[in-house]
């Protein structure tokens, strides 16, 4: 962060919507973040920051996507997400992350904005949605930011995306965002395939000139029915990635969205530190999105005793068996992500707690079955830290791993490709892990 970037944030979004980011956002997520802490020091977690799939639709059909979005549509209606929202505000929180399919598509997505003034919202969309009237709305309502997703050329983003001219499309719709001075960003799911055309100086400051604010380059995870392997990363491109990440950050007027480390350069995982957890379409509460299973849900659902849970949120998240016992497993396994990394240990968690499979098409397990381990963002000797002392400041205050793998030694538990990420090699035994999953 420097400068360049301040002066951008006080001249180019409209300046309601930047004091509203500051307030609601900055310090709001901030005194969230805090309560968390002081909740993991009693042993509680209720996370600070919830990402909600508000609906299953979407109008594309991208590839490696573990979302049912050509199954029926289903949505968390506005009284649901109230209800979710203001017991979440009970504990502190302030920012949500509305996901989906794609969350334009919920009918009631301005609802649901404009009844909860007081918090900050961050829509990831494909930006096909934000017409000018969209973007015209967004701005009146002032408390949520886009964050679009760019996947590629026009060649790259119609493969990629399952449709035919989508990069135009979606060019417009920030374009929209923009014109009508939104706080906007722009996201990348990195992959083979597009990261020698994003991951570059030349991406970052085309972004800058068409008026965008931050960007947020995630890997690509192969999940779901129909995974591509082919686009997964190796350790020398994840290596990079964080790399351009951090030189950006230092260098360029734009700010560079980061969930994978601590200010040191070490992974984590934002599930396993109890940071963020997921809420999918149907109202379970998921670990985080590519982890499909749950035990509870938002919904006062009828349990398998044949009684009502009429638990408020912050009881069945923060007494969810399920939930602990995920977040023990994934920081005693490895740093990084325990999906891609030890999938045979997740699948014996959900067998533990017979968690619900909460896909619309019920082949969870059978996907985690047919998974072979792949290498994630811990690759133990290639810490790189931060150069921004912003972003160095930042995330010792309120992104970083608050203590939860210390004391865990990762060596014989972690990814097994740490050698070599290109070539598997026999995955630790199960009962390495202290956690008892019998």
């Amino acid at each position: 962060m420097n400068l360049r970037l301040v002066r951008r944030m006080l001249t180019e979004p409209d300046p309601r919507l930047v004091r509203t980011f500051v307030t609601n956002f900055g310090f709001g997520g901030l005194r969230s973040v805090l309560a968390h802490r002081r909740r993991l020091k009693r042993g509680k977690v209720f996370p600070p920051f919830l990402y909600v799939s508000i609906i299953n639709s979407c109008n594309l059909r991208c590839q490696g996507c573990w979302v049912d979005v050509a199954h029926e549509r289903s949505t968390i209606d506005i009284d649901a997400m109230n209800r979710l929202i203001a017991e979440a505000k009970a504990m502190g929180n302030r920012f949500f992350g509305l996901v989906g399919g794609e969350p334009f598509m919920h009918p009631q997505i301005f609802d649901i904005l404009e009844q909860n003034r007081d918090c900050y919202f961050q829509i990831f969309t494909n930006g096909q949605f934000i017409t000018d009237k969209v973007a015209a709305r967004l701005r009146e309502v002032g408390n949520a930011t886009p964050l679009i997703s760019v996947e590629g050329t026009e060649i790259i983003s119609d493969e990629r995306r399952g449709r035919r001219g989508v990069l135009s499309k979606t060019l417009k719709g920030i374009e929209n965002a923009v014109a009508n001075r939104l706080i906007t960003g722009v996201c990348t799911s990195v992959c083979r395939t597009n990261i020698d055309d994003l991951v570059t100086d030349t991406w970052v400051d085309r972004l800058v000139e068409m008026g965008v604010m931050y960007t947020w380059f995630h890997v690509y995870r192969p999940m779901g029915p129909e995974p591509n392997f082919d686009l997964a990363l190796t350790r020398d491109q994840q290596r990079r990635i964080r790399q351009f990440v951090v030189d950006a950050r230092a260098t360029k007027p734009i700010g560079v969205v980061d969930a994978y480390h601590d200010a040191d350069g070490k992974a984590l995982c934002p599930a396993a530190t109890g940071l963020t957890h997921h809420v999918n379409p149907w109202g379970g509460v998921e670990p985080c999105p590519i982890i499909q299973f749950a035990t509870e849900s938002i919904h006062d659902k009828e349990t398998r005793t044949g009684a009502e849970d009429l638990r408020p949120l912050r009881e069945k998240v923060m007494n969810s068996p399920f939930l602990d016992d995920f977040r023990k497993l994934a920081r005693e396994t490895t740093r990084g992500c325990i999906v891609l990394e030890r999938p045979d240990l997740l699948k014996k968690l959900t067998e533990k707690h017979t968690a619900r499979d909460e896909t619309a098409r019920r082949t969870a397990a059978a996907e985690l079955d047919a998974m072979t381990p792949r290498t994630s963002q811990y690759h133990p000797g290639d810490e790189i830290p931060e150069r921004s002392w912003v972003y160095r400041l930042a995330k010792k205050f309120a992104f970083s791993d608050f203590g939860v793998y210390d004391g865990h030694d990762h060596s014989r538990t972690a990814a097994p490709f740490l050698e070599n990420v290109d070539r598997p090699a026999t995955p630790a035994e199960p009962d390495l892990v202290e956690l008892n999953l019998n």
